[in-house]
């Protein structure tokens, strides 16, 4: 294929499609070789395939290939050490470092993505995954640079992207890999350990030779050991822990019991007795690593939130300089007021603002909205946030630990590191309950060994064995764990345990209006100005005043410029601010605040000593969901009121939208608090939504409260579960979750409590053998985890 004789197609018919990515071409085609190409870059790529002679990927592809941008970003930012360091990994003759590609759309571009890289000088290996979208490419530095072989891939129309959070993955991937090897040696084991019992145990009339008898165990003995001190190691491990913080733990009982079986089998193997127990102690640890595995998946659920927000951050950004040219550069390398780039399908690396045009962002991960929101110049983009439909400019206001991503990543870290007290309590019972049952124990292998001691063994290895307290020790803390999973999904971020049981009994609902049932952007309706004071003067000393402030009324002034610098600002809760400019005090809220002598109408009032400059009226909408919000609440039988700090004509409007009849208006914090504590006299439980500072104290002071993310940090850390999601609607689907996980969380007690109070004196009176035992025990701990489990299906669309 000659690409220099390529000859441009002029209105070529739109039901022509690129040769190479498939798209439509509606004019301005290219045609090389016979072929018809939608731009430069498609007939570069193809010309470059053609010439490695490579073209049965054109026969072999399912899938048309992602369209090549010749404009394509420079990859010099991927040599720099401070990227090699943290995503490339050390190898035997040079690096390797693992990309991702949403390009790769069939078997043939792994095929043509293998076969283009390995055939680069200084490429050790190269292997991609077309199912994973990941591309794993070992090289020699010293013979070529990764921005080259990047470069590869992207001319050919798979732009690369680094692997964040890869570091994370794999050492999870190494994790789940290690127990899958535990619990394949424990099955192989398992099965052999059952078929050479089952020959001794079908040996009821004694008549097996000893030879061939002490053959069985010997083979027994040796694939039970690798069973009980390799795929056992985790247990065994933990009785060490429990026993060197001396207390009696699940892992001391189970590692105790095993060591029972086991040890004793060697013992009696050894003196010609009657019994051995391998097949128990086998069974014993293999049905245990299954449950303890699904027990992991149900923590893996909960965590999978941590692990996408790791990922959701993306490493590199392209920013642009003062003369427009783009340069990418590690997102740790971005400052407060650089412009970035950031291209369809990529993720935005920093919390910033929209420059120059608008485009759609999924922010699914963030605020757990499925569908991507339309933003316009000026509003905010938030990091990790997919750019969909067209590029953007974004301006930067916070990197690093400042972004909300970040933020959310801390509190779900946080939330996840809390124990709520219901486990406690649970692991307090089972320590009492194992150090019981070895008393119980005790007492039984004594009364055995009295009157049947060929059989004192057994049935203290049945008993401690059927006993053990896996299910109690998971009943509460798997439900709780895959709760607060669930509830991550949907986008309501738990910060304390122990909140989620009071969120199942609540009986009363609290909402505050401004930023809770308001969509948080208010807008200026109107301005009045006073005594000669000019319109734009009022409207700059104003935005001044709210430019530090972090009430959701102060986004009405966010469009406004102003020349001026407010000092000595501060907040006066349920009242407004004040703050000097110029050396003049100025004061900013309520009528009463800003002036004595003015009537209070609901308005924003701007003052200076007293006497009255301007009058702004601004105009709130109600939040998407929120009539629908209310009445689903009422529907599960919570009585619902609303209190605010506004005036009650604007507060009574609100009321009457949504749905609420008790209304409460113009509340200082203070009385919002002494509110809910009347309702709490009078002994109901109540929860309280809110997100702006004045909330607070009441979001504190409440049984269980709910923030919304974008309000004041400070009504965050006073909340029990922060809501990133903009609907209104994840409050009452928190409380049906919440109600939900309290009667698995009861289930799983009563089957618990139950089995043990059976199963005991079954296995203390000899009705029970060791083996059987091991499957009753882990049957029981399956149960509960299964079904805590459920709690992470997702219920249907617009249903809590």
């Amino acid at each position: 294929m000659d690409l220099a004789a390529s000859q441009p197609v002029a209105h070529a018919a739109s039901r022509e499609n690129c040769h190479h990515c498939g798209e439509a071409i509606a004019s301005d085609g290219l045609r090389a070789n016979g072929e018809l190409y939608c731009c430069s870059g498609c007939a570069a790529a193809a010309n470059w395939i053609h010439e490695a002679a490579l073209d049965d990927y054109y026969q072999l592809r399912t899938v048309a290939a992602g369209r090549v941008h010749r404009d394509a970003a420079d990859f010099a930012a991927w040599d720099r050490d401070v990227v090699l360091s943290e995503h490339a990994r050390m190898v035997p003759g040079g690096r390797e470092i693992t990309v991702l590609t949403d390009a790769m759309r069939c078997a043939a571009c792994a095929w043509l993505i293998d076969r283009a890289l390995r055939s680069h000088a200084g490429v050790l290996d190269a292997g991609a995954n077309a199912v994973t979208g990941r591309i794993v490419i070992s090289w020699d530095p010293q013979r070529v640079r990764l921005s080259t072989l990047m470069a590869r891939l992207a001319s050919l129309g798979y732009r690369p992207w680094l692997a964040t959070g890869e570091a994370r993955e794999q050492a999870q991937r190494r994790e789940r890999q290690r127990w899958l090897l535990r619990l394949g040696v424990a099955g192989l084991g398992a099965i052999q350990a059952m078929m050479f019992a089952e020959a001794l145990y079908l040996d009821t009339a004694q008549q097996m030779p000893v030879a061939t008898r002490d053959f069985f165990r010997w083979i027994t003995f040796l694939v039970s050991t690798p069973v009980v001190f390799y795929s056992g190691w985790p247990f065994l491990e933990g009785m060490t822990r429990e026993l060197r913080g001396r207390r009696l733990g699940m892992d001391t009982l189970i590692a105790s019991s095993t060591l029972l079986a086991y040890f004793a089998s060697v013992a009696e193997m050894l003196r010609g007795g009657m019994h051995v127990w391998y097949d128990a102690a086998v069974m014993f640890v293999l049905l245990l690593l299954v449950a303890r595995m699904l027990e992991q998946r149900a923590r893996g659920i909960a965590s999978a939130q941590v692990d996408a927000l790791a990922r959701a951050r993306p490493a590199l950004a392209t920013r642009e300089h003062a003369d427009g040219t783009p340069e990418q550069v590690p997102v740790a390398e971005l400052e407060v007021g650089d412009m970035v780039r950031v291209a369809a399908g990529e993720a935005v690396p920093a919390d910033g603002v929209l420059v120059g045009h608008g485009s759609a962002f999924d922010e699914a991960l963030i605020t757990g909205e499925s569908s991507p929101v339309r933003r316009e110049a000026g509003d905010t983009a938030l990091a990790g946030s997919l750019c969909r439909e067209q590029p953007a400019r974004v301006r930067i206001t916070r990197t690093g630990a400042d972004t909300r991503l970040s933020q959310l990543t801390r509190l779900v870290e946080q939330a996840q590191s809390a124990r709520p007290a219901l486990a406690r309590i649970a692991d307090r019972i089972s320590g009492a309950f194992v150090a019981g049952l070895v008393i119980c124990a005790a007492v039984t292998f004594g009364w055995w060994h009295l009157h049947a001691p060929e059989r004192a063994i057994e049935v203290t290895l049945a008993l401690l064995v059927v006993s053990c307290p896996c299910a109690l020790s998971l009943a509460i803390p798997t439900a709780l764990t895959t709760a607060h999973g669930a509830l991550a999904r949907m986008g309501v971020l738990g910060l304390r345990g122990d909140a989620l049981a009071f969120l199942a009994r609540v009986d009363r609902i609290v909402l505050d209006k401004t930023g809770t049932l308001s969509n948080g952007t208010p807008q200026l309706d109107a301005v009045e100005t006073f005594g000669g004071f000019d319109r734009d003067s009022a409207l700059a000393i104003a935005a001044a005043l709210e430019r530090e402030s972090n009430h959701p009324l102060a986004q009405a002034f966010a469009h406004v410029d102003t020349p001026h610098v407010a000092h000595n600002v501060s907040s006066v809760p349920g009242q407004g601010i004040e703050g000097a400019i110029g050396g003049q005090a100025w004061r900013l809220g309520r009528a009463g605040f800003a002036s004595s002598r003015q009537e209070d109408d609901g308005a924003l009032w701007l003052a200076h000593q007293g006497a009255l400059a301007a009058r702004f009226a601004v105009r709130e909408s109600v939040r998407d969901g929120a009539r629908e919000a209310v009445a689903e609440l009422r529907a599960q039988g919570l009585e619902v009121e609303l209190c605010s700090g506004d005036a009650p004509i604007a507060v009574e409007h609100f009321a009457r939208q949504v749905g609420i009849s008790r209304t409460h208006a113009r509340q200082t914090p203070e009385q919002k608090l002494a509110l809910v504590r009347r309702h709490q006299q009078d002994g109901e439980v109540v929860a309280m939504v809110g997100d702006g500072l004045n909330d607070a104290p009441v979001l504190a002071g409440a049984d269980v409260s709910l923030a919304m993310a974008e309000g004041a940090a400070l009504a965050q850390r006073a909340a029990d579960f922060v809501i990133t999601s903009p609907s209104l609607m994840r409050v009452p689907q928190a409380i049906a979750l919440a109600r939900r996980t309290q009667r698995i969380v009861r289930q799983n007690l009563a089957w618990a409590l139950g089995y043990n109070l059976l199963a005991i004196p079954l296995a203390a009176t000899g009705h029970v053998t060791p083996w059987i035992a091991a499957v009753g025990m882990a049957a029981s701990s399956l149960l509960v985890t299964l079904n805590a489990l459920r709690l992470s299906r997702r219920a249907p669309p617009g249903t809590p």
